[in-house]
């Protein structure tokens, strides 16, 4: 077996180009269906990720025969400003997405429209006037790109988790949080919000506060299955579908599928001698993914690669097929919501006939 590196679940690091390179080439199932990739990143030179992530990187990933349209890029601490106010500089973000966006879409980067849509940061508990202006300057810069923002109150006590949101639990439920969320709603942006399994009812509870604004849950709702959570699958699953059952109820809310190599750890890429094939991951992500589909519709759900994080232990086109295995028996209709359409929608993307776009 090869060990891909110190670091655990739950954690982004450099990946080894000789382990990856061993993975099984795949066909692209389905290569007609539209793709809007609903949540990746970009990532500048020493980040977490070991290296930078940029154009010329995705464009690599997507050329293994999906017909991806579009993309939209959130947020990953990539090109935030080093000077000016500290509540603004976040914005450099959004302004260098958007100029790579404005770059692909000159075609010479592939077919996709990358950035049609961008989520940034805001600290939503940094006060109204900050949070107005940081929004402000967010719409300013992201070249009418801009749709929102992810403020993350993923948090749990063991430290073997990683990468948690550090101000604790019920960062959701604080009067500082829902005064920038009057924010945010006040200029018709999304939140996407990132918690874990176990505070899903934080989410619940700030989306019937705020009915009328748009929230996205990332991840398929943060299952975990390392640290404190591993060797209870059943258990953990039970929680999180009753969780998943009750915030289905609120009709504001949609569900990002993806994001689960890292947190879910049911394929264990640390110790794999190859990256995971599609029919290997299938069967492994089914149960959440179905769940999902099931309590909130096709058109609440939204393909989501979280690439180049999912990279550690997939390539994106066996990614893409993984999905496309599990939501086979779907209608044509649910996979067009669940691929393309749910996205456009919820983010209100410039893509208008998907069939069209070449």
């Amino acid at each position: 077996m090869t060990e891909q590196g110190t670091l655990g679940f739950g954690h982004v690091r450099p990946i080894d180009g000789a382990w990856f390179a061993r993975a099984l080439p795949e066909e692209a199932l389905d290569p007609d269906l539209p793709v809007i990739d609903s949540h990746h990143h970009f990532f500048a030179p020493g980040s977490l990720y070991g290296r930078q992530y940029l154009l010329d990187d995705l464009r690599a990933d997507l050329a293994g025969g999906h017909h991806v349209i579009a993309t939209v890029v959130v947020e990953a601490k990539f090109a935030y400003r080093t000077r000016g106010p500290e509540h603004l500089r976040t914005t450099g973000e959004t302004e260098a997405i958007a100029g790579l966006a404005a770059m692909s879409e000159s075609g010479r980067f592939g077919r996709a429209h990358v950035g049609a849509g961008i989520i940034g940061r805001t600290d939503l508990t940094s006060g109204p006037r900050l949070v107005a202006e940081s929004l402000d300057r967010h719409l300013a810069v992201g070249g009418g790109r801009f749709r929102g923002v992810r403020d993350s109150a993923a948090y749990d006590e063991d430290p073997a988790v990683g990468l948690t949101h550090g101000g604790g639990y019920g960062r959701y439920l604080t009067p500082e949080f829902e005064r920038g969320m009057k924010e945010l709603a006040a200029r018709d942006l999304s939140l996407d919000a990132w918690v874990f399994f176990h505070q899903l009812g934080d989410v619940a509870d700030l989306a019937r506060r705020f009915p009328d604004t748009s929230i996205v849950l990332v991840h398929c709702g943060g299952p975990l299955g390392y640290g404190r959570h591993a060797g209870r699958p059943q258990e953990i699953f039970e929680q999180w579908r009753a969780a998943m059952s009750e915030l289905a109820g609120c009709e504001n809310v949609t569900v990002k599928l993806g994001g689960m190599l890292m947190r879910l750890a049911a394929f264990d890429y640390l110790h794999a001698e190859r990256p995971a094939a599609s029919w290997e991951l299938a069967p492994l992500w089914a149960s959440y993914v179905e769940t999902c589909i099931e309590l909130f519709g096709a058109e609440r759900c939204m393909f989501d690669s979280n690439f180049p994080v999912e990279r550690m232990g997939v390539t994106y086109t066996a990614l893409v097929n993984t999905f496309k295995r599990i939501t086979s028996g779907a209608s044509v209709t649910e996979k067009g919501a669940i691929f393309a359409e749910t996205a456009r929608r919820v983010y209100r993307l410039e893509v208008q006939d998907l069939s069209d776009v070449s």
